[in-house]
């Protein structure tokens, strides 16, 4: 199983030497670290163990001007070796680092007191007690404290013996979630191109996969693997791992970015957190306070806004809060984070991601607390369910709820199947999912809208789809909601009739007035039927008001009492049956008919004769050909009764 060993402590508490003496290897990699015998960025090594495997080594700098390096290699630490300095004892970034750790969730640590050749054993126990007063009410209390003297080798065999025992003794599971690296360094090697190296936080990485580099989207494919400087073919979580990238590099890879799996798409500038504020941020943490915040090895400018109507968290208090960011990083449901003041001169606190991409909250928001909440419930289904609720969209993919999730798409399809409240619908090429609450909730904001739309429009048979698609609560795609309204007619919740929605049951009702103009329209269009006025004429002829008719027209046309023929000229259902009869009478036997034959035999004027022509090519009746018409191959269904 892999493991990675941290170091933490004070500048010059001998982190480096305790290494060394450990591995042999000298962490010191840079010119000026030799050259002012500090630490200033991350050093490697790594450790062997009984089994034959390795455990990674990251060594941090102590100053603390170079925290943001050393948290930079602190995320992923499984073991920490806590370095506190015989004759200084606990000094400001021992406290810095032991708040830091603790709040990145390590739970395994070794403190050493080191330089032990330089202080008496009074001393020493002086040190073990302040190192057990520190660690108080921490991750770390109860850890095992051992003197050291990189001079001398005292303590060195225990050390080996307790980092083999804390170790093998330790349950890892193993973390759910596709493979992701955030970068701790990346460089250029001549003949080999973009070299990476960081922490696997997740899941595994084969040579010749492709991989994302987040933020900026930029694909690579893997060329070669190393782990603890050795070819492999394969690589996976809890290794030190070096990757050698082949693919055209838009914008440079930096520490910062993170290499993950193709799979993972969604970067933030935003989240959701429980923060815990620690003991060093004496003011405490006030609402819409600038910080700094360290997840992975990104570091970002960005702003805390507290939740739940407080303006102030205490130090050793903890809040709900949504963290915004200048720049957007990947950030994961479980990540862990610190939180720095602007500065850059103390550390705050620091807390765990509950929500990647939540939207912003409203002062208040009803129920805020309580979904906070259950996004902090580890159960799967619970979660499904609040994610797919908070979204802003009805109904979303599967990608963004396993991102969310922090599962494989077969793990999150498999947790989605097993969750009652959730429905799926296809569409658009894929299964979009939302929860049996929203649709319950859209099926009764369309009925809403079908029972006002009826009530202020009696007389139309139903609202059109558009129309009621731009009155739902969410955006939802024109084939989406075509599935949508399906399933709302099989579950009798709304009636279809071409493009237009109305209630289950619902029938125009005609008022006494709209009857009257009903059969005052009959008789000015059945006094000469072959020749009716016009829709302005039939306006004027009536004296009724043109909204009024247009509406009356359209009943009339539904009932199938009138046809339009024209976009302005409408006859009576009667007469343009008979009017079909003749013309199909008239082309079984001759075959084909002009516009001037069919006006003799009509007996009537060339302006009704066209437009009847024309309709009967729309409906199926007639084809034409040249100047004439003739009879498609069989009379349109339904009108042969009429051609009798």
């Amino acid at each position: 199983m892999p493991y990675i060993i941290g170091t933490a402590g004070h500048i010059d508490h001998g982190k480096t030497s305790l290494i060394k003496a450990l591995t042999g290897e000298d962490t010191d990699r840079l010119k000026e670290e030799k050259e002012r015998g500090i630490s200033i960025d991350l050093g490697f090594a790594h450790f062997d163990l009984p089994d034959g495997t390795q455990a990674g080594i990251v060594d941090v700098p102590g100053h603390e001007r170079f925290i943001r390096n050393m948290l930079a290699g602190a995320h992923g630490i499984d073991l920490v070796l806590f370095t506190v300095a015989a004759d200084d004892g606990v000094m400001p970034q021992t406290e810095e680092h032991l708040d830091i750790v603790h709040l990145l969730g390590v739970k395994l640590a070794i403190f050493l007191i080191t330089k032990t050749d330089l202080a008496p054993a009074s001393r020493i126990q002086e040190v073990d007690e302040e190192i057990k007063i520190l660690t108080l009410e921490t991750s770390l209390e109860g850890s095992p404290v051992i003197p050291f003297s990189a001079v001398t080798g005292q303590g060195l065999p225990e050390l080996r013996e307790q980092i083999v025992r804390t170790l093998q003794s330790a349950n890892k599971p193993a973390p759910k979630g596709y493979f992701r690296l955030p970068v701790d360094r990346a460089f250029s090697l001549q003949g080999h191109g973009l070299v990476v190296t960081g922490t696997a936080l997740s899941g595994e990485i084969k040579n010749g996969a492709h991989v994302r580099c987040l933020p900026g989207d930029q694909t690579f494919r893997i060329r070669s693997l190393q782990v603890h400087g050795h070819s492999v073919e394969s690589a996976r979580w809890g290794q030190r791992t070096a990757l050698n990238l082949a693919g055209q590099e838009k914008d440079p890879v930096a520490r910062g970015h993170v290499i993950c799996d193709e799979k993972l798409t969604l970067a933030t500038d935003r989240f959701d957190t429980r923060l815990e504020v620690r003991p060093a941020a004496s003011k405490g943490i006030k609402n819409h306070q600038r910080v700094r915040i360290h997840l992975g090895t990104a570091e970002r400018l960005g702003k805390l806004i507290l939740l739940g109507r407080i303006e102030k968290v205490e130090p050793k208090q903890s809040a709900f809060c949504q963290i915004t960011l200048t720049e957007p990083l990947l950030a994961l449901r479980g990540d862990r984070f610190i939180v720095r003041d602007e500065t850059a001169r103390r550390t705050l606190g620091g807390g765990i991601v509950l929500h990647p991409w939540p939207k912003r909250h409203r002062q208040g928001e009803p129920d805020l607390e309580q979904k906070l909440n259950r996004l902090c419930d580890s159960q799967v289904p619970a979660l499904i369910e609040t994610f797919l609720e908070e979204s802003d969209d009805f109904a979303i993919p599967l990608a963004p709820i396993y991102q969310f999730l922090n599962l494989k798409e077969e793990e999150a399809k498999d947790w989605i199947g097993r969750t009652p409240v959730v429905r799926s619908f296809s569409a658009e090429g894929e299964k979009l999912y939302a929860t049996e609450k929203k649709w319950q909730g859209l099926k009764e904001t369309i009925s809403k809208t079908l029972q006002e739309f009826h009530a202020s429009h009696p007389l139309a048979a139903g609202m059109d789809m558009e129309e009621a698609r731009a009155k739902l609560p969410y955006e939802i795609s024109p084939r989406l909601f075509r599935v949508l309204v399906d399933i709302l007619s099989e579950e009798k919740a709304a009636t279809r009739d071409g493009n237009l929605l109305s209630r289950p049951g619902y029938r125009i009702q005609l008022g006494a007035g709209e009857k009257t103009l009903t059969e005052n329209i009959k008789k000015i269009l059945g006094a000469n039927p072959m020749a009716p006025p016009d829709l302005k004429q039939l306006e004027k002829d009536l004296g009724a008001e043109k909204n009024k008719l247009a509406e009356v027209i359209r009943v009339m046309e539904r009932e199938k009492s009138l046809v339009r023929v024209a976009p302005d000229l409408y006859f009576l259902s009667d007469c343009v049956d008979k009017v079909r009869g003749v013309l199909y009478k008239y082309l079984a036997e001759h075959g084909e008919i002009t516009a001037a034959t069919f006006r003799d035999l009509l007996g009537s004027s060339r302006k009704y004769i066209i437009a009847l022509l024309e309709y009967f090519d729309r409906d199926g009746t007639t084809v034409r050909v040249g100047d004439a018409r003739r009879l498609r191959s069989s009379p349109p269904a339904g009108k042969q009764s009429a051609e009798r």
